[in-house]
């Protein structure tokens, strides 16, 4: 994300402390869809598929296949798409452009040279925001996705967060609270309209806290969901009421 950036990327971080031994295990066989087993067709047409799976005739596995069949299908139109927001959000979102400044101000750098598609996503302090443009839904939701990592690589210039957790899982489960605050994501209408969960009281609490905790335990150093949440409450009361760079979450 920064020229002097000290760490490897998440995953990275992880290859390296495998064994040695690990690096000469055989890579597990690709699972070839058969359609007489999976139900699902790729010679077939794709309204055909998808009528296959409403009516339970496709296996887990077969819609596997054809969610994988359909992102290869719309690639390179996902990706098209996804640049364009991008170059739109850098140009004339609020919020991204506020982060992007917070973040020069830190003597790092988010733009379109290190905002890019890839297979995963998320933030890597190495390469800086990867996304996933088979899984971006509209401008608003990169939007969204941009802030909550934007939030997370300012976190990274301002503390030098151990992201993996090898000495704290707390730095985790500061930052996942603060980008789930912070980027928009947990506000009223997408709580409420998008997926579906209205609360007459601290919805907007109860979002952050779920988010960061499922953050937390995709954490290669989290045992299971009851440390994430012990991690997270344990941080919860300074990170919650912690709105840097912002004066005050306004999202």
């Amino acid at each position: 994300m920064s020229p002097a950036s000290p760490e490897a990327g998440i995953g990275a971080a992880a290859a390296a402390a495998a064994p040695a031994a690990a690096a000469a295990t055989t890579t597990p066989k690709e699972v070839v869809n058969d359609p007489a087993r999976t139900g699902f067709d790729p010679q077939t047409k794709w309204w055909m598929n998808y009528f296959r799976i409403l009516s339970g005739q496709v296996t887990p596995e077969g819609q596997f296949h054809y969610r994988e069949w359909r992102y290869k299908v719309h690639e390179e139109r996902d990706c098209k798409r996804c640049e364009d927001y991008r170059d739109w959000l850098f140009s004339y979102s609020p919020v991204v452009r506020f982060l992007q400044g917070k973040v020069g101000d830190l003597n790092g750098r988010l733009d379109a040279s290190n905002v890019v598609r890839r297979q995963s996503g998320g933030f890597s302090p190495s390469h800086g925001i990867l996304l996933c443009a088979n899984e971006i839904r509209d401008r608003k939701h990169l939007e969204d996705t941009l802030a909550h990592e934007m939030v997370h690589a300012w976190d990274h210039l301002r503390w030098n967060v151990d992201w993996m957790g090898d000495k704290d899982l707390k730095h985790a489960a500061c930052t996942e609270i603060r980008a789930s605050m912070l980027s928009g994501e947990c506000r009223w209408t997408r709580e409420a309209f998008t997926r579906g969960n209205w609360a007459l009281t601290q919805q907007f609490q109860n979002c952050v806290r779920k988010r960061a905790i499922q953050s937390v335990m995709a954490r290669p150093r989290c045992k299971d969901d009851v440390q994430a949440t012990q991690v997270v409450n344990q941080v919860w009361d300074s990170c919650f009421s912690d709105t840097r760079p912002f004066d005050e979450v306004y999202r």
